[in-house]
């Protein structure tokens, strides 16, 4: 009979190498993809690897942040990736793909690393050495978790262990917030930038108290969207402040009162004013009572620097339903903001106004006993958006502006049109034309598409209202395929004192490049590969002057490329 033996001793663990997170304990959820499958995709490229670096890992050397910018610089410093993802319930398998972007063709010329693993919370760890590079490797580009369905939940984790000669700083955990606590409320208490007046708010209050139907929107850009909400449909701030109204009126979510929100990721206010008529008044089937503006941290896009957003806070305040406008100014991870630039607009109004920024921004550097309430890890789901806590603190935010105006003595409504608008009002009357009503339009008196015949199969997809799926935004395009089956010219005749022009942008060396030419004088060359992403794009063609027409055409300069006009904004 054989001697039995006992368990053979492992081999003594490899030492762990320094490490620093980039993500810890990250919320995620799975969209889902037409093939059943379901795909969180974390951006990391133009700064966002590294703000993670110094947001979740508290990494403060700038070489070491500034290697994580290239490719070259990430695997100089980058050993290998450990990964866990742990998800409630029976454990499944999971896709970790890290994609770097290429110098030719972005989203296909890099190398993507891939790793299998259970999301049973248990670290995996890719060496990085094992996998096989590109020689056309730009920038780290996207992280993405697949999971076998759309709508699974999980907690994610990332870390970079360093190759010799790196260190990194202690790995710290953050403490629970309180948000039943008086410093919380202290806190929400600062965002109330302006109360304002306060009649229309109150009205609204007072319909959907009555069981009138009431409608609350939310427009903005991609926080307004959800983005760092898990999930992104009932975690946002838009929703939770919705369902904040709802209470505060004693109705149910699903009643009287309706919700709208309408945020586009990567949208200032020059597209947004394009945007209102179909995303918020769903063409004419919606009249809200109460409409929160947020594009603090979107309108550096906007070439008026701040004359669209005037002029769409007017559109909005002078429409016939006469709705409460809010104006909601959110944040970035560095403190930057555009509501020093913006507020005159709401003081000019006597709008009600909200920040974020004042609420959080200097508590972010107090200790707990100092009325440090929140960190900035907790807050930011990344460099841009905030996590599903930081969309509570804003949606609280909301919610103690509601209960202000609700308890404030009533007041007549201000009529702002004598008021000389503080940025300019001249987009106030923009509205878009495109493909579903162009033969309705009075401006456009005769048209020819030429080539511009499709229908695109790449327009940015938006999550609204409940909405997990998304949806394509400014469906009614017209697409130039890039096959020479015809002219690569838009032609239209149109008498308007404002012409602006609404694209795609992409990434993909396929799209081309157009060219604006107004009564045969070019005005405007378009790039949709300036931003570098697949997103809706809106440029001034012609402002100023006399309403009379003109000969607008739009011209490819490669028949071989496609491209996507979404349509015309026209005063």
């Amino acid at each position: 009979m054989a001697e039995s033996r006992g368990p053979v001793a492992p081999k003594d663990p490899t030492a762990k190498r320094p490490f620093y997170y980039v993500m810890r304990d990250k919320d995620v959820c799975a969209s889902p993809q037409p093939d059943g499958r379901g795909i969180q995709f974390i951006y990391e490229s133009d700064g966002r690897l590294k703000a993670s670096a110094k947001l979740v890992g508290s990494v403060e050397d700038e070489t070491m942040l500034g290697e994580l910018d290239t490719v070259a610089g990430f695997r100089k410093q980058v050993h290998s990736i450990g990964v866990s993802v742990q998800k409630s319930g029976e454990p499944v398998k999971v896709k970790f793909c890290f994609q770097m972007y290429g110098f030719k063709d972005p989203y296909n010329s890099g190398t993507t690393l891939t790793m299998d693993l259970d999301s049973d919370g248990m670290e995996l760890v890719m060496d990085l050495s094992q996998y096989e590079w590109s020689d056309d490797d730009n920038v780290p580009g996207q992280i993405r978790f697949e999971f076998p369905e759309g709508g699974m939940t999980a907690k994610v984790s990332v870390a970079f262990y360093l190759n010799d000669g790196y260190t990194a700083p202690e790995q710290k955990d953050d403490k629970e917030v309180d948000t039943g606590s008086k410093e919380y409320k202290n806190m929400i208490g600062k965002s109330l930038m302006q109360l304002g007046n306060v009649h229309r708010i109150k009205k609204a209050l007072e319909k959907a108290r009555s069981g009138e139907r009431t409608e609350v929107a939310f427009i903005g850009g991609s926080i307004t969207q959800g983005a760092g909400a898990i999930p992104i449909n009932v975690n946002c701030y838009a929703y939770n402040a919705f369902k904040g109204f709802c209470d505060l009126a004693g109705r149910g979510y699903e009643d009287n009162v309706g919700y709208t929100k309408a945020g586009v990721g990567g949208t200032p206010s020059e597209v947004g004013i394009l945007r209102y008529e179909h995303d918020v008044l769903d063409d004419g089937k919606k009249a809200p009572d109460v409409v929160i503006v947020e594009f603090a941290v979107n309108d550096e896009g906007d070439e008026t620097k701040g004359e669209f957003f005037d002029s769409l806070v007017r559109k909005i305040y002078n429409s016939p339903q006469k709705p409460a406008v809010i104006l909601l100014y959110s944040v970035f991870v560095d403190g930057y903001n555009l509501q020093d630039r913006l507020k005159c607009v709401g003081e000019g109004y006597n709008l009600p106004m909200v920040s974020i920024k004042d609420a959080v921004y200097d508590q972010f550097y107090l200790g707990s006993d100092e009325g440090g309430v929140v960190s900035k890890n907790r807050f930011f789901y990344d460099m841009y958006h905030p996590t599903s806590l930081g969309h509570r603190i804003m949606a609280d935010s909301l919610i103690n502006l509601f209960k202000a105006a609700d308890e404030a003595d009533d007041e007549d409504d201000l009529d702002i049109t004598g008021i000389t608008p503080p940025k300019g009002g001249e987009f106030e009357n923009t509205y878009l034309v495109n493909r579903y009503n162009i033969d309705k339009c009075p401006a456009v008196l005769s048209y020819d598409f030429g080539g511009f015949t499709g229908e695109s199969t790449e327009l940015q997809m938006v999550e609204r209202d409940l909405d997990l799926k998304g949806t394509p935004e400014f469906k009614g395009e017209w697409l130039y395929p890039g096959d020479g089956s015809g002219e690569p010219v838009f032609k239209a005749r149109i008498k308007s004192s404002v012409i602006l022009v609404g694209y795609m942008d992409s990434a993909d060396p396929g799209v081309g490049i157009a060219e604006v030419y107004i009564d045969g004088e070019k005005v405007l060359t378009i790039d949709p590969h300036i931003i570098g992403w697949q997103h809706c794009n809106v440029l001034i063609a012609h402002r100023g002057g006399p309403v009379k027409e003109r000969d607008v055409e739009i011209r490819i300069t490669d028949p071989a490329k496609r491209f996507t006009f979404l349509g015309f904004g026209l005063v």
